[in-house]
């Protein structure tokens, strides 16, 4: 259960424990929680064509999904979420990149490229 949110908007939570994204399951828009203990590592990098810029919602290529965003295409960066024994990564943004990656770094979970 969330205890204490660190950060959110409308895109993400990032709670003491997990992270809650809504708008994660295609048609209902129901949420997703992950705790922070499935997850391997989270990368940063800038938008393109190839980690998910256009992607507005769902996957292209069966290795990342989207939370709907529909804004994607302006954010400043896109994280990429590799999860512990799961075949699927999570793609995302956020309305505020620079606390997002500063909070997620200070809790390990950032590999910088």
């Amino acid at each position: 259960m969330i205890s204490d949110d660190t950060y959110s908007d409308k895109l993400i939570t990032i709670a003491d424990k997990e992270i809650i994204f809504r708008n994660y399951y295609f048609p209902t828009g129901r949420k997703k929680v992950v705790r922070f203990d499935d997850i391997e590592k989270i990368t940063v990098g800038e938008p393109s064509l190839r980690r998910g810029k256009w992607r507005l919602h769902g996957t292209g290529g069966f290795k990342t999904w989207f939370p709907m965003d529909v804004n994607r295409p302006v954010r400043d960066r896109i994280f990429i979420m590799l999860l512990k024994n799961q075949r699927m990564d999570i793609g995302f943004t956020v309305e505020n990149g620079d606390t997002v990656e500063e909070i997620l770094f200070s809790k390990g979970l950032i590999e910088k490229l």
